[in-house]
């Protein structure tokens, strides 16, 4: 942490705006108030610590407060994740480990901006690769995941679990190696949770290959690069694809497969006239990839 006067100055100044910013009498705070907000006292008493520390610290004294008392200062005054970051940025100097958001959907803007792609396969992706958000382009390239059960659209488990995904593989292991690998690196940085270990745990007890591939200590951004795949019905189509962060969803990811040729896009015109015509999708199944390509 930044040791200079400045940091706790910045940290005091910013728990005291917050404290004064919120209505005792919406959190049952009774009694009458010369002045707004909270006391210090019931501060301290939210985030269990004391009020003493918790004075000293608006005060800019006693040192830097742990990540713990940072959270629970957090939780105690009601702060947003853009809120709680900037705590712990003037707190100690660094951002907070990410929280998982406990939703199994996505917002109905990122839906419009999914289906605003028609020729562009475009999925949202937590950071166990369960897939929650998809458009119509996707379905009809890639899987048609609107059919499957939610536990099915893990790519995780349909890599390692599934047989007819891990044939549809030219280069399986590749890309074995990839989802793992984005998959260590995007769960250290959300931090400790319980989808996670269990996934691990499901996946160790019924895959070798996933041990195997776990114990390499590998990580990876999931980033940009090319992807081809054997579909069913347009034989190879290829698309380079990039990964975007969410702003305030930073366990999810928007993965995004732009057709690469003119070729590519043709397929997708025909792949969506087909299913205008039989009302069905038409989907290659679990993105069968003959060629993965990181670009630097």
């Amino acid at each position: 942490m930044d040791s200079s006067p400045e940091q706790p100055t910045r940290l005091g100044a910013f728990l005291r705006d917050r404290r004064t910013r919120l209505d005792p009498a919406a959190l049952g705070l009774g009694g009458r108030r010369r002045t707004r907000g909270l006391r210090r006292e019931e501060v301290a008493q939210r985030a269990h610590i004391s009020t003493t520390w918790y004075t000293w610290l608006e005060q800019g004294r006693g040192g830097a407060p742990s990540p713990r008392v940072l959270d629970s200062l957090a939780d105690a005054l009601l702060m947003t994740e853009a809120e709680r970051e900037h705590l712990f940025l003037v707190g100690i100097g660094r951002p907070p480990k990410a929280r998982v958001a406990q939703r199994e959907s996505i917002s109905w803007r990122l839906q419009r901006l999914l289906d605003a792609m028609p020729l562009i396969p475009a999925t949202i992706a937590t950071s166990t690769w369960d897939i929650i958000g998809w458009n119509r382009a996707a379905r009809l390239a890639l899987t048609d995941y609107e059919a499957l059960a939610p536990d099915d659209r893990n790519i995780l488990r349909r890599m390692f679990l599934d047989p007819s995904t891990r044939a549809a593989q030219a280069d399986w292991e590749a890309v074995a190696r990839f989802l793992v690998a984005t998959f260590r690196a995007e769960t250290a940085r959300i931090g400790d949770d319980d989808h996670a270990r269990q996934l691990v745990a499901e996946l160790s007890a019924r895959s070798v290959d996933f041990v195997r591939l776990w114990t390499e200590q590998n990580v990876q951004s999931s980033g940009e690069g090319a992807k081809t795949i054997r579909h069913a019905r347009m034989g190879e189509m290829t698309f380079e694809f990039s990964s975007f962060a969410i702003d305030g969803r930073p366990d999810l990811k928007l993965m995004v497969y732009n057709p690469a040729t003119e070729r590519d896009i043709d397929k997708m015109r025909q792949l969506c006239a087909e299913s205008d015509s039989i009302g069905l999708p038409v989907g290659a199944g679990d993105l069968p990839v003959t060629e993965q390509r990181p670009t630097t």
